[in-house]
């Protein structure tokens, strides 16, 4: 359905992100990431306690290619 659109600013628009004004029949967004993360990196909330004696994360990566978003239509 068509619309009249007024003024739109965008400040800013992250590498994955998409930005529409209009019709639009389908629209996907794909990126690839690779996290790495040690023991007690992702947690959130209040009034944690962590403790972490000797711990380390393996960041070595062999196989030099991972799995690709080749055909995620």
């Amino acid at each position: 359905m068509p619309a009249i659109v007024g003024v739109a600013q965008v400040i800013s628009i992250g590498s994955s992100s998409i930005f529409n004004i209009g019709d639009v029949y389908k629209m996907m967004p794909i990126s690839n990431a690779k996290t790495f993360s040690g023991s007690g990196s992702f947690n959130t909330g209040d009034g944690l306690s962590i403790t972490n004696y000797q711990s380390s994360t393996n960041t070595f990566d062999n196989d030099g290619a991972d799995q690709g978003n080749y055909l995620n239509a």
